[in-house]
């Protein structure tokens, strides 16, 4: 799936904070102290680890700020499955900015790289049903939009960007409103006409009462197979069946087998594990 790269506009203020917060209050001292201002080098963005490249504008983008004169090769651009030993990207320029900018770039494609390959993994998990795999609100702070992208660079989908995207009513929605049809009316009766709504359930009672009232989509929160797809029966397709709650590799097809349109998992981006790689000396 081609997947459209994010606007140099939204990624520089993102690697822009990233590198201040890196270079304090004296720059970085190490380098400064050690490397000529002349020295030049070619280096390498090397994979440690098997997976899927996301963030490689990030990477790119913190290396041209410190040092403009970065000439940056792409040779597997994001979305491009990696083994170990494959070079994703070469750098020839000054040593200076090179060494400066390393950890910041690798923080980026090393985390953006590892939401990718979760996503890419849970995508795999149900290859063959028509559930997809999508993400949630459960970013880590300043980085829900390079996140979300890394997702859909693993061939997800992505759930809301924030509260304004549209209504998805939560349990404690549910116990503040007095129900679940009271919170379903009151929300219908305060959003715009374009404004989807959702609703999450944890039992069929819920679901029952959902579906009499009327709604776009049902978050089937925390069920086995067995009960998800008794609830999906009860839908009959008049609002989308998303179901959440513990979903790994290993639980995903069967989740995806009881006929579900959505998977959501909140752990691709607030927990997925950074796919190793690094900045390699070339001769």
């Amino acid at each position: 799936m081609t997947v459209s790269p994010l606007p140099a506009l939204m990624l520089e203020p993102i690697v822009r904070a990233a590198l201040l917060e890196d270079l304090g209050r004296a720059g970085d001292v190490t380098t400064d102290a050690i490397v000529p201002a002349s020295a030049r080098a070619a280096t390498a963005l090397v994979a440690r680890q098997p997976g899927v490249v996301a963030g490689l504008d990030l990477a790119a983008t913190a290396f041209r700020l410190v040092e403009p004169a970065m000439k940056i090769t792409i040779e597997r651009p994001d979305g491009t499955r990696i083994a170990p030993g494959d070079r994703i990207a070469t750098l020839v320029g000054p040593t200076r900015g090179m060494l400066t900018a390393e950890r910041v770039a690798l923080n980026f494609l090393g985390h953006l790289s590892g939401v990718a390959s979760a996503t890419a993994t849970l995508v795999e998990a149900v290859h063959g049903h028509k559930a997809r795999i999508c993400c949630t609100r459960k970013t880590m702070p300043g980085l829900r939009a390079v996140q979300k992208y890394a997702v859909r660079v693993g061939g997800g989908i992505n759930h809301r960007f924030g509260l304004d995207d549209a209504v998805l009513i939560k349990d404690n929605h549910v116990a503040a409103a007095g129900g679940v049809r009271e919170a379903i009316e009151a929300a219908r009766a305060g959003v715009g006409h374009l404004v989807k709504i959702e609703v999450e359930v944890d039992s069929l009672d819920q679901l029952e009462n959902a579906m009499a009232t009327g709604v776009d989509a049902v978050l089937l929160d925390n069920m086995g197979p067995d009960l998800l797809a008794e609830a999906v029966r009860m839908i009959d397709g008049r609002a989308v069946a998303e179901a959440s709650g513990r979903i790994t590799p290993a639980t995903a097809p069967a989740v995806a087998a009881a006929g579900v349109d959505l998977i959501s998992a909140g752990w691709l981006t607030h927990s997925a594990s950074v796919l190793d790689i690094g900045l390699d000396w070339r001769q």
